[in-house]
């Protein structure tokens, strides 16, 4: 086989393991070899080549009859330390949390895009995500910040210009707050580099995602990896 016909499917067979290339009818979609979807019609999945990367693909998908079908993919980053079980995760360990988690609501600096019809934030001033572990407000959105939420653990929306000009809020340890695990895990634009362990797109794919969702579909993010103890088939 010619060299160059090798290389070409070798780099295939690897977008095809992280859900990034279009399904040819020969290999079994992403999300139909996964153990959870979230039962809805439209699904993200945010994959990394193995644990200790920073950097992988995020696609996003719909389920059309009984056959999930890419929308759209770019390459994503992750938590400056990589990925890591969400139920092992600690705070402040800039490692993205691994699972199937829900999407509550959208919210940037900037204007929604057009098309977008998730519920969708404005960024203000006195906009704040509490991180407080002693804080009742751990893990909200608060606007202002309450007097137990002490500014220096917690982030003000409106300093991360770049980050949160559009954002989803990623529902990891959202329902039930467990202190000391983590707070303020979004799907976000990319900033210089690696993340403290939100998940990041470019800015592009950030407005096209916000285009596609749709609340009524119950769309979900799978964040995990190709394989192994992580894989995002387990989730």
């Amino acid at each position: 086989m010619p060299r160059r016909v090798v290389a070409t499917a070798l780099a295939c067979a690897s977008l095809g393991l992280l859900g990034a290339a279009p399904d040819t009818g020969a290999t079994v979609p992403l999300p139909a070899r996964m153990a959870d979807t979230g039962g809805g019609t439209q699904l993200i999945t945010a994959v990394a080549p193995r644990a200790g990367t920073t950097s992988g693909t995020l696609t996003w998908w719909d389920l059309r009859g009984d056959r999930w079908t890419p929308a759209g993919s770019a390459p994503a980053r992750f938590g400056a330390k990589g990925l890591v079980e969400g139920a092992a995760r600690r705070q402040g360990t800039s490692t993205t949390p691994t699972g199937l988690y829900g999407l509550p609501y959208a919210f940037g600096i900037r204007p929604a895009p057009p098309g977008t019809s998730y519920a969708y934030r404005p960024v203000r001033q006195d906009s704040w995500w509490c991180q407080d572990n002693k804080s009742r407000a751990y893990n909200r959105w608060t606007e202002p910040r309450p007097a137990d939420c002490r500014a220096a653990e917690s982030e003000h929306l409106v300093t991360y210009r770049t980050q949160y000009a559009y954002a989803l809020v990623i529902g990891f340890n959202y329902r039930t707050p467990v202190r000391g695990r983590g707070a303020g895990i979004f799907l976000h634009v990319d900033g210089r580099g690696a993340t403290a362990g939100c998940v990041s797109v470019p800015a592009e794919a950030m407005r096209r995602v916000l285009a596609w969702a749709r609340p009524g579909k119950r769309p979900h993010i799978a964040i995990g990896t190709t394989d192994g103890r992580t894989a995002v088939t387990r989730y």
